[in-house]
């Protein structure tokens, strides 16, 4: 390689990095829809801005939200999903809260981190 062809590729990688985030691999796509089905077939319910929603209201919530990162290619993880989507409110910075019959309410992230741990076998089964 001639050094002219050297500096244009290192111009080259320096002007157009490559991008930060790839899509999501078909794993992150099989936990993250896996996170969102535990939601669905649980018998719990959704705090988001001090309001209580059942599964399927918030499951629809967190569907757009993620298909909003995916649009802007900032989730390519179960865990980015976790930390960006299903945390807490984007608009008011509010934490989500995850409340199962039985038991007390406790962050979101928790309980999705928990189901994630559930899904790759590593966790207690989901609640």
């Amino acid at each position: 390689m001639s050094g002219l062809t050297r500096r244009l590729v290192v111009l080259l990688v320096v002007l157009f990095p490559v991008a930060a985030h790839a899509a999501p691999s078909a794993v992150a796509k099989r936990e993250i829809q896996g996170l969102m089905d535990a939601l669905s077939s649980s018998s719990c319910e959704f705090q988001r801005n001090g309001t209580w929603h059942g599964r399927d209201e918030a499951r629809k919530h967190l569907q757009r939200k993620y298909d909003y990162l995916l649009k802007r290619d900032l989730v390519d993880t179960a865990e980015q999903f976790i930390e960006r989507a299903a945390t807490k409110s984007s608009m008011s910075g509010r934490a989500y809260q995850v409340r199962c019959p039985g038991q007390p309410a406790q962050p979101a992230a928790a309980w999705f981190k928990a189901r994630l741990a559930a899904l790759r076998g590593s966790g207690a089964p989901g609640r």
